[in-house]
């Protein structure tokens, strides 16, 4: 029988602070659990980037970090937005720098929860701080296609910036379009 999909009634959302205690968080990435445990603190208060926790019921279900980035226009971006009357070398964006799901909570909706969180983000930084365009991420392939975080994101309306044969490809999702 499937997991039962979360909705966002289902979660507290919580800012990285010194009183969380996360080293229970668990992943098929440890690369991941390594980032929260290790560093995305000290990257907090350096104002490198923020994580935010997700709780179910008190227990860490998955976690996201933002920071600021950019897009360079190449090519047919480059060309579609000059089309658009926008001859800027670069636009705004908000990076989605980590996304991890705790091992036990794989596959219920927080994933794509995470990204239309990091949407939101976006469009109130838009509307009421700065201009922020773009959603960028670096997604890495998996062999096993149920966690491919590529694929994971072109179903969500991701495009690619580059591709890559190997290690991370960075892909992007304009916030202007629907």
């Amino acid at each position: 029988m499937a997991a039962q999909k979360f909705s966002p009634e289902d979660i507290l959302i919580e800012k990285l602070n010194d009183k969380h205690d996360v080293r229970c968080f668990r992943s098929y990435e440890p690369e991941l659990v390594d980032f929260l445990v290790e560093d995305a603190l000290n990257n907090q208060h350096q104002n490198l980037s923020t994580t935010f926790l997700w709780f179910h019921k008190g227990s860490l279900v998955s976690y996201i970090t933002l920071l600021t980035d950019k897009i360079n226009l190449e090519g047919n971006l480059k060309a579609f937005f000059k089309e658009k009357g926008i001859y800027y070398k670069s636009l705004p964006a908000l990076k989605i720098g980590r996304l991890c799901v705790h091992d036990d909570y794989l596959h219920r909706g927080l994933g794509k929860m995470m990204v239309v969180f990091a949407i939101q983000e976006a469009t109130d930084i838009n509307e009421n701080k700065a201009g922020c365009r773009f959603i960028t991420l670096d997604a890495k392939r998996n062999k096993d296609k149920s966690l491919d975080s590529i694929h994971f994101y072109r179903k969500l309306g991701f495009g690619t910036l580059k591709e890559r044969a190997k290690g991370t490809t960075p892909m992007y999702i304009d916030t202007k379009t629907p």
